[in-house]
């Protein structure tokens, strides 16, 4: 692995982005409970499938305008917590990002999975069954391919593959989504779900998985905290108060000093709540649900962001204190300098298991963004 590379116009060694993800890495395999052999596997993988871009010097601009973080860095950790353990780490990864163009990016990125599929020897079938509704000569979006490693114990990470509905069009969206669900058995699934401002993602489980998952992210505009619990699918499902409740603290509607008299009503009038919608056996409904809110979009900072992510983790009976070491596994600077290294939290719901909640947390290898004076819903509350 490259961990810096010599400037030859200053002589000055450079970190690349390789060097600075794997550190990151490491450091989060430590919170995780990942042994040092586990760590340095999952490290090499990272390196892998990032190709070129790792190493990439990081005074260069970022391989691709990524819509994967604010920053274009084109890798996101993030800690998925459960009541009486440590969480389980995930990074989430875009394989093609310095390929050039987005047709050579979905193909990048394809080639990275099925050489992870040889290496494993787990199939690929569900992805080569959909592979040409998300592949089109001409794709458009924002994004081609991402893969998320789910990071366990022994070496060998579970992989989920993430897909654009968009390639062919916004407009062909919800027909791309329908025409993938019927050729993975899932026949009437998109008539169950709630209603849609958007799809922004299909994903699939790949690897050794115990119930392997066909997922569909739904985007909501201008979600407001009790419209949430009418959006899940499950049955039987997580309570309303809950729900209700978990909007409302991620997004300061009613926690912290910004939020304090926002009312009944106050709605996420910038970045989109999306709901994750997971099924595993086909002819059946959901078999998961998942709240993602982009609490990056609002709070001032990264201080109010862990302060309600603590709040959470709390409620849930959780480990608040992996999360508090994870911020400095990935950056030096305060939470109070910046906003956007808690991107999203997230609740999941899964049909036999306890309900998850989960941190996502930005690399930040090109740019902090600053701490903001009116997130959308305070500047909606002075209006």
């Amino acid at each position: 692995m490259t961990r810096t590379r010599t400037d030859r116009r200053s002589g000055r060694d450079t970190p690349t982005l390789g060097a600075l993800t794997v550190g990151q890495l490491l450091r989060l395999c430590q919170v995780a409970g990942l042994d040092r052999t586990d760590a340095e596997a999952y490290a090499g993988v990272l390196v892998e499938a990032l190709g070129a871009a790792a190493g990439r010097p990081l005074d260069l601009p970022p391989p691709s305008r990524t819509f994967l973080s604010d920053d274009h860095t084109p890798v996101e950790f993030s800690l998925s917590f459960l009541p009486g353990g440590a969480p389980s780490l995930r990074v989430l990864l875009e394989p093609g990002c310095a390929a050039g163009s987005l047709k050579r990016n979905g193909r990048a990125g394809l080639r990275v999975i099925r050489e992870l599929a040889q290496r494993w020897r787990f199939a690929t079938d569900p992805l080569d069954e959909v592979e040409d509704l998300f592949f089109p000569a001409n794709p458009q979006g924002s994004f081609a391919l991402w893969c998320a490693l789910e990071l366990g114990p022994g070496g060998i990470p579970r992989l989920k593959v993430y897909l654009n509905p968009n390639a062919s069009g916004e407009e062909r969206a919800a027909e791309i989504v329908r025409k993938a669900l019927r050729r993975l058995g899932h026949r009437k699934v998109l008539a169950t779900l709630p209603p849609a401002d958007g799809y922004p993602f299909l994903a699939l489980d790949l690897g050794a998985w115990e119930a392997p998952r066909v997922k569909v992210y739904v985007r909501h505009d201008g979600l407001a905290a009790e419209e949430a619990p009418s959006l899940s699918r499950m049955d039987p499902g997580p309570g309303r108060a809950e729900v209700e409740e978990f909007v409302r603290t991620a997004a300061g509607f009613g926690g912290d000093a910004f939020g304090q008299g926002l009312g009944h009503e106050a709605r996420l009038t910038g970045r989109p709540a999306l709901t994750c919608h997971a099924f595993t056996e086909a002819g059946t409904g959901p078999t998961g649900f998942t709240l993602h809110i982009p609490v990056r979009e609002y709070a001032r900072h990264d201080g109010e962001a862990l302060a309600r992510a603590t709040t959470l983790l709390g409620r849930y009976g959780m480990d608040t204190a992996a999360l508090w070491r994870a911020l400095p596994a990935v950056t030096s600077r305060r939470p109070e300098d910046g906003v956007g290294l808690i991107a999203y939290l997230a609740l999941a719901h899964q049909h036999g298991r306890p309900p998850r909640v989960t941190a996502y947390l930005s690399s930040e290898a090109y740019r902090v963004r600053p701490p903001v004076a009116f997130p959308p819903t305070l500047a909606t509350a002075g209006r």
